[in-house]
């Protein structure tokens, strides 16, 4: 049943690895569309939100209606040094978590989907829920990332 979107789900691992390939540091830190962020920063928030997210997936799979915390990705971005940190590295991270991540979500019964925590700020949410956010997540962004190396003049 949900085989399709743990394969969709795992696929993305090396998705953003291969999205910032041949980039420089100053190219992955300009801001091709003003007021929005950098590739860079866009690396680090997609990073941090799949480790979140794979927390919150892996406590709907083992407890009983968890608490799922919200964050301000917004703050991340600011206090968390986005733009001195390694994209390679982050890219790296996200790459294995998403491949670990997979391997659980493909041991665990068709049926674990419909388990359900409660997020602080959305409300129930199952864990087929999650992982499609996070499957749409990744596109959104690499669509953004995308965008950004073309104006760049670095197209993929």
């Amino acid at each position: 049943m949900n085989d399709p979107l743990v394969e969709r789900y795992a696929h993305g691992a090396d998705a953003l690895g291969n999205a910032i390939a041949g980039l420089t540091r100053e190219e992955l830190n300009a801001l091709p569309v003003p007021g929005t962020w950098s590739i860079q920063q866009i690396v680090l928030h997609l990073m941090d939100s799949d480790l979140i997210s794979s927390d919150r997936m892996k406590r709907v799979i083992a407890e009983e209606n968890p608490t799922l915390i919200g964050f301000d990705e917004s703050a991340f971005a600011r206090g968390l040094f986005y733009e001195a940190l390694d994209a390679g590295l982050a890219a790296d991270l996200f790459a294995k978590n998403r491949r670990l991540t997979a391997e659980i979500l493909r041991r665990v019964p068709d049926e674990a989907f419909d388990r359900f925590g409660t997020h602080s700020e959305r409300g129930r949410v199952t864990l087929t829920q999650l992982v499609q956010g996070m499957v749409d997540h990744l596109e959104r962004h690499l669509r953004f990332l995308r965008e950004k190396r073309r104006l760049l003049g670095k197209p993929l």
